[in-house]
């Protein structure tokens, strides 16, 4: 009984209030930038493929806040302390930022829309730099996992109104621009987290200097690990996660228009199942990791990705289904979950504790990257494939060119999860434990439990 009050106590404050509130302020703006809402309104609008794909491009911030990472540790705001401060300037730009894409015709002005998308993918990226850096400083030890746990379901909840509840809602009101000003309006729960949230106990001093704070997390992290092993894990992280990457860049296009032809409303039941099917792939992954460890981890779950990334070729080769669609959607996002939980877990483990922010930013950048930048093409690979299909495949009709481009596109994502793979052998081997160094500060956490 003590055991189960205590652990009641853990999620019964404050702190976790205020971070459930911080998880759905940090994965809306996400989602309303790059991923299934904008991708439909851009669609609806007859924007073209490559287009839409190359709206990517706008989380750009995402992939480049370690830069401005160290400024956020180094500097202060004369208001609600070195957190929380920067938290509400953010959270109010957020509100802002995504009130002026509501204002905007995509037919009319895609430029205007697309800086406006740019100024909430920066802020939002420097949200989560602050929000990280909270999290690390406002939890003890006994509530860590709790908190990830709690921070966690606050940002899927955020997912799931921003890929489903927004889908339903342009049904009824037959307007984006009305849905993104609801979306602005629920920004307004940043704001109060900000303000709601209790001020973390300063444990460090901010660096001494802005120089300090910009290189000494890089020099570490590369003396601690060797310069080649440091390299070829950087690169590691660009790659790791590309497969499922193209295919959530195109996903929506795909099942919409400019494939196979489903309405939005069809697609907010099927999204929002897939949202608890990463949830579900989350916590079973973080479950297996007990018992196999990350190595193994990221090896299995690297390969169920590519498996999952079959399920929209096998849509591509069938066609219009409604039961396979969502059968589709559910299992990528399932494999998705798994292989997102191992990798968390591995980028958290290469950051020494000292420079958990810096380093945590620029690990989680270089994901980014890959996840914004390399998979901004993808429209133009899809549409190059299903010309190729037509001439120098002979396939007589324009329907059937698309729809055999669109399915050479699903098996290459598949392919994509190879050279991670080939990489896995240098610092994470088939083995249950790990061969890098403890981090830092922790060499008397038993992580591993060997001793």
């Amino acid at each position: 009984m003590k055991e189960i009050k205590g652990l009641g106590q853990v999620f019964a404050n404050r702190k976790m209030a205020a971070l459930l509130l911080l998880g759905f302020a940090s994965g809306l703006p996400l989602y309303l930038t790059g991923k299934t809402p904008l991708q439909a309104w851009l669609t609806k609008e007859n924007i073209p493929l490559s287009a839409i794909a190359a709206f990517s491009l706008v989380g750009l911030p995402y992939s480049l806040k370690f830069l401005w990472a160290p400024f956020l540790d180094r500097f202060v705001p004369p208001f609600l302390g070195r957190r929380r401060g920067w938290l509400l300037i953010t959270q109010i730009a957020l509100l802002l930022g995504v009130a002026a894409m509501a204002l905007q015709k995509p037919s009319q002005g895609l430029q205007l829309l697309a800086i406006a998308a740019v100024i909430v993918a920066f802020f939002s990226a420097s949200q989560d730099i602050v929000v990280d850096a909270y999290r690390t400083d406002v939890l003890e030890e006994k509530e860590r996992g709790p908190g990830a746990s709690v921070f966690l379901l606050g940002y899927r909840l955020a997912i799931l109104i921003a890929s489903s509840l927004t889908l339903y809602l342009v049904g009824v009101l037959k307007s984006w621009q009305a849905v993104y000003l609801l979306m602005a309006l629920l920004m307004l729960v940043g704001v109060f987290s900000s303000i709601f949230a209790p001020e973390p106990k300063l444990r460090a001093r901010p660096p001494q200097s802005l120089y300090d704070a910009v290189t000494l997390p890089f020099i570490e992290f590369f003396q601690r690990n060797g310069s080649v092993q440091a390299v070829l894990i950087l690169v590691f992280i660009v790659i790791y996660k590309l497969g499922d990457s193209l295919v959530k860049n195109v996903a929506t296009p795909f099942l919409l228009a400019k494939g196979l032809q489903f309405t939005e409303a069809d697609l907010a039941f099927p999204n929002a199942l897939g949202i608890f099917a990463v949830i579900v792939g989350t916590l079973a992954g973080g479950a297996v990791m007990t018992k196999l460890g990350v190595n193994r981890a990221l090896w299995i779950f690297a390969i169920l990705q590519a498996i999952g990334n079959l399920a929209y070729f096998t849509l591509a080769v069938v066609g219009k289904s409604y039961p396979l669609m969502v059968a589709a959607i559910n299992i990528e996002n399932f494999c998705a979950g798994l292989e997102s939980a191992a990798f968390v877990t591995f980028l958290m483990s290469l950051c020494n504790h000292n420079f958990s922010a810096t380093q945590y930013a620029l690990l989680s950048s270089l994901q980014a990257f890959s996840r914004d930048i390399l998979t901004a093409p993808a429209g133009s690979w899809v549409q190059a494939l299903q010309n190729f299909s037509q001439k120098s495949l002979a396939i007589p009709t324009e329907a059937q060119a698309n729809s055999t481009g669109w399915a050479i596109f699903f098996l290459l994502t598949a392919v994509a999860a190879l050279p991670g793979l080939l990489l896995l052998p240098f610092f994470a081997p088939w083995n249950p434990r790990p061969v890098t160094t403890l981090r830092p500060g922790l060499e008397e956490e038993d992580l591993w439990e060997t001793k």
